[in-house]
């Protein structure tokens, strides 16, 4: 083949121009699908800008090439994350991914934007298993995103706004109101969906007043309830810092290279069980950083701010995996080895109220400790949390649609059941990439790929239309669509765990002093 015929066949780029300049982007990927990787939405968050809130992104001159993701933030070692972001040099974290079928202004097609998990200490929306191409080809434009995390994005400092990695995420919301009409979105259109933190992310920026009108519609999948009173983040701050010798200022902390930081995370976490009395249920996991209620970026929680009405005017759906806790479970060592004490621990410091645990056991009486840890654990950290947000837009006026994952996945030998994490290949349809795809076990996997393709639906219909395809959920049968194959609608499912957190405020956690 003549070199002339080899550079035919090569797709052409793409150029789209943004607000800061234009950007080159690539169809070598899905068919019809063109990707945009790596564009700046704000400047690197180093120098004086460290620990400080986003700026815009500032403007090039001719065409940027947009092939390759951007870096990730710096991680915390869960999972070999930290191995993954390698240190790199590069500190232009900031950035968005685009897919998009019709990168054409008058397209107008629904927008979905992706906040990454990871416990807001490691994510990253360069992994495989967020590539947007195959949700895009749906019918919508998919934006991914990376902000800030651990003690860049959420540690409480003197000298630095609260929440950075929140105010990271409307900035990356604010760049796709400017300029995803350019890739051919709708800027009235916009969905924000995100899992585990992401999911948590969502709900946050619910009660963002920083966040208003820059989405309508959002879903909030395994939302990580955990959401920090100043007490208790200024508390965990001053123990990373002692891990330095530092106190607990932007200043100090600003003289520590951004890739050193999340080794004094980890050490931390490595204690955390000595913090039990002063730090309570985050010990558990454990869980070192979450969303500060500051009462400025981030006012009340989002119970309270959906229960008030700061959702009347923004579809919601909510959705949640009958197995959360059973990842974690393995992870840790202990799936299958479960004793009496070690539930009797976790119920004792997680349930709802003084006599939580006693309660927790009347409603499962035929349930061994296994089962009572996992349920406990799962139900704290995530299925009540996002059970309940759906509550709370209910009650201040808003509308919701409610989905639980019953799926079980067959991977790892079929062990983990309807897990947490699960649902994020499912959704994306990348059922073959990165760590999450080992749930889906081996491939071709005819239930795999129907309940993926209607998952995918339901998203995309939701983006454009604000229905996903089952009833809302409403006071009185509660309908939640159980994502199984075959697919089915159930009243109430999870009602046993709902009525023992009923009377539970979910507020900021505290710091124990008592």
């Amino acid at each position: 083949m003549s070199a002339a015929a080899s550079s035919t066949s090569q797709p052409a780029p793409v150029t789209v121009t943004t607000t800061a300049g234009a950007v080159r982007g690539s169809r070598a990927g899905r068919p019809g699908i063109a990707a945009f990787l790596g564009i700046p939405y704000a400047e690197p968050p180093v120098g004086p800008l460290r620990f400080a809130a986003p700026q815009p992104a500032r403007p090039w001159d001719g065409v940027r090439d947009a092939g390759a993701y951007g870096p990730p933030p710096p991680q915390a070692g869960a999972l070999g994350m930290d191995v993954l972001a390698g240190g790199d040099a590069d500190e232009s974290w900031l950035t968005v991914n685009v897919w998009t079928p019709e990168p054409d202004p008058g397209a107008r097609l629904p927008v979905l934007v992706w906040i990454p998990g990871g416990a807001y200490v490691i994510g990253t929306a360069a992994l495989p298993e967020y590539d947007g191409a195959l949700l895009a080809s749906g019918g919508a434009v998919v934006v991914t995103l990376n902000y800030r995390l651990g003690i860049e994005g959420f540690a409480l400092l003197d000298g630095a706004p609260a929440n950075r990695g929140l105010l990271d995420q409307v900035a990356a919301l604010e760049w796709v109101r400017d300029n995803i009409a350019a890739f051919g979105g709708d800027p009235d259109r916009v969905t924000v969906f995100g899992q585990s933190a992401g999911g948590g992310s969502v709900a946050a920026l619910l009660a963002v007043p920083r966040a208003a009108g820059l989405f309508r519609r959002a879903v909030a999948q395994s939302v990580q309830g955990t959401f920090f009173s100043p007490e208790l983040a200024a508390d965990v701050a001053a123990a990373c810092a002692a891990e330095l010798g530092l106190r607990p200022t932007a200043a100090d902390f600003a003289t520590v290279h951004p890739a050193r930081l999340p080794a004094a995370g980890d050490a931390v976490s490595a204690k955390i069980a000595g913090w039990r009395d002063q730090w309570g249920p985050i010990t558990s996991r454990p869980i070192p950083f979450a969303p500060v209620v500051d009462g400025e970026v981030l006012p009340v929680t989002p119970w309270q701010a959906l229960a008030a009405g700061a959702g009347r005017d923004v579809g919601l759906l909510v959705t949640l995996a009958r197995d959360e806790h059973r990842l974690f479970s393995l992870i840790d060592g202990v799936l299958g080895q479960v004793s009496e004490e070690q539930a009797d621990t976790a119920l004792h410091l997680l349930a709802p109220g003084p006599d939580g645990a006693r309660r927790y056991r009347e409603a499962q009486p035929g349930a061994g400790p296994e089962e009572l840890y996992e349920l406990v654990n799962s139900d704290w950290l995530f299925r009540m949390p996002s059970l309940f947000l759906a509550e709370a837009q209910r009650a201040g006026g808003g509308r919701v649609h409610v989905a639980e994952l019953t799926w079980s996945a067959p991977g790892l030998g079929g062990i983990l059941g309807a897990c947490h994490g699960l649902d994020v290949p499912l959704v994306f349809g990348n059922l073959a990439a990165g760590q999450p795809a080992a749930l889906i076990g081996d491939l071709p996997n005819p239930e795999a790929e129907a309940l993926s393709a209607a998952m995918r639906t339901a998203w995309t219909s939701f983006a454009a239309h604000g229905d996903p395809g089952w009833p809302a959920y409403e006071a009185g049968q509660r309908l939640v669509r159980l994502l199984d194959v075959p697919p089915a609608v159930a009243a109430d499912p999870e009602g046993p765990s709902r009525r023992l957190w009923q009377d539970h405020a979910f507020a900021p956690l505290p710091l124990i002093t008592g």
